[in-house]
C-alpha cells in the first residue's frame, strides 16, 4: 500500500529524528554561516503555523474487473460445437454453449440447475425454472414449488420456440441458472473438445464493474462500508466509487514482502458507464479517512523532541526564538495537528534546511 499519511508510531520516529537534527543545528555558532547571521540558535529555516482541514489520507493498489467470478460447467456430455466470444454478454434465454449442436440457455436463478424436471417434481428450482417461464411470456400455470401438466405444457411452447424436441421436461443439458446477464470473461474449453458433465466450459462474471483491493488490519477504520473514494482508471481519468464491501476474515496479503495480515475491500462505481472496458487492469485507490476541521497543523519535521519527554516547537519572532511544548493530533499529508504553547495561526516555527 502506497500511504499518503504518517501513522502516530511512524510520525513520532520522524519527529524525534526531526528534533534530533533541529538540536544539532541550533546547537550553537559556528560561524560558519553563509549569510552572516550573528544570532546563535536561529533554525535555518522557518514555516508557518497553519489553520485549516487536516484530512487522514492513503493509496492502495487495486485491481479493476467486474463482479460475481463464476465457473459454468458442462451438464452433458458431447462435443463443445459453439462457444461465446470472450467478453460478450448473455441474457436470459439466450445461448451460453452448444454441445452436440444442442444450444444450452441461461435461466436466471440462484440456485443450480441439477437434475431433469418433470411432472411431478417439487423444490425450489422448479419455481426458478416457472419464473422463468413466465418472464419469457410461456403462462397459464401459477410459479410454485411444483412441476405440472400446465408445467410442462409452457416447457412445450418454450421448445418449439427454440427449435427443439418437445418433451415437456427440462434438464441440465438445456439450460443453467445465474443470478442474472453474465459477461463471458474466458471459455475453459475450445470448439471441437469433449465436453463432461461437471468439467468448466466458462468462466462468467456479472456487468457490474467494481474494484478490489487490499488493506492492512490495522487501517481499516479507512475504508468502511459506504466510504467515498476515488479510483485513478489505465486511461488516466479518476472515478469516485464507494466501498461496498469489506471482507471479514485477515488473510496474508498478495506481496510476498509484507507479511501483515489484510483485508480485502470492494468498490462499486457511482457511474460505471463512465468506466472504461478494462478488465483486470491495476489501479490506484485513493482513501480518505478522517477529517479535523479547522485545527492548527505544523510540518512534521518542526516537531522537537523535549528532554523531559513529549515533543515541542520552536518559534521564531523578530529574531528570537523560544521553545514551547505543544500537544499532537492527528498526523497527515506531512503534517501535524498541534494545540497549546500559545500557538496561533501565521506564527512561525522553525524546521531543519531542505
Amino acid at each position: 500500500m502506497r500511504r499518503g499519511r504518517a501513522v502516530a508510531a511512524v510520525a513520532a520516529v520522524l519527529a524525534v529524528t526531526a528534533g534530533t537534527i533541529a538540536v544539532t543545528q541550533l546547537g550553537g555558532d559556528s560561524g560558519t554561516d553563509p549569510a552572516g547571521a550573528k544570532n546563535a540558535g536561529l533554525p535555518p529555516a522557518t514555516a508557518p503555523v497553519e489553520r485549516g482541514d487536516l484530512r487522514d489520507s492513503a493509496q492502495a493498489d487495486g485491481t479493476l474487473g467486474y463482479d460475481k467470478q463464476r465457473k459454468i460447467n458442462a451438464g452433458a456430455a458431447g462435443t463443445l460445437t459453439w462457444a461465446p466470444r470472450t467478453g460478450s454478454t448473455v441474457k436470459r434465454n439466450e445461448r451460453l454453449y452448444e454441445v452436440d449442436g444442442r444450444a444450452v440457455r441461461l435461466m436466471y436463478g440462484a440456485g443450480p440447475m441439477y437434475r431433469t424436471l418433470k411432472p411431478g417434481d417439487k423444490g425450489r428450482d422448479v419455481e426458478q425454472l416457472e419464473r422463468n417461464l413466465a418472464a419469457l411470456g410461456y403462462t397459464g400455470f401459477t410459479p410454485d414449488t411444483e412441476y405440472t401438466e400446465l408445467t410442462a405444457a409452457a416447457v412445450k411452447r418454450w421448445q418449439k420456440a427454440n427449435g427443439v424436441k418437445r418433451t415437456g421436461t427440462v434438464g441440465p443439458q438445456d439450460i443453467t441458472f445465474a443470478p442474472g446477464k453474465v459477461r463471458i470473461s474466458s471459455v475453459e474449453a475450445a470448439v471441437g473438445d469433449l465436453a463432461q458433465p461437471g468439467a468448466p466450459v466458462l468462466t462468467t462474471t456479472g456487468s457490474e464493474r467494481i474494484v478490489t483491493f487490499e488493506l492492512d488490519v490495522a487501517e481499516s477504520q479507512l475504508a468502511k462500508a459506504g466510504t467515498e473514494v476515488s479510483v485513478d482508471l489505465p486511461d488516466g481519468t479518476s472515478a469516485p466509487g464507494t466501498v461496498s464491501s469489506v471482507g471479514r476474515t485477515a488473510k496474508p496479503g498478495k506481496d510476498p514482502q509484507d507479511t501483515g495480515p489484510k483485508v480485502t475491500l470492494t468498490v462499486s462505481f457511482d457511474k460505471p458507464d463512465d468506466v472504461g472496458g478494462f478488465d483486470q487492469s491495476p489501479v490506484t485507490v485513493n482513501l480518505t479517512g478522517e477529517t479535523r476541521k479547522n485545527v492548527l497543523t505544523v510540518p512534521v519535521n518542526a516537531l522537537l523532541a523535549l528532554p523531559g519527554g513529549g515533543f515541542g516547537v520552536e518559534v521564531v519572532r523578530n529574531s528570537t526564538v523560544r521553545e514551547v511544548k505543544v500537544e499532537l493530533g492527528m498526523f497527515a499529508e506531512g503534517r501535524v495537528e498541534v494545540s497549546g504553547g500559545g500557538l496561533s495561526e501565521g506564527m512561525k516555527v522553525g524546521v531543519p534546511k531542505i
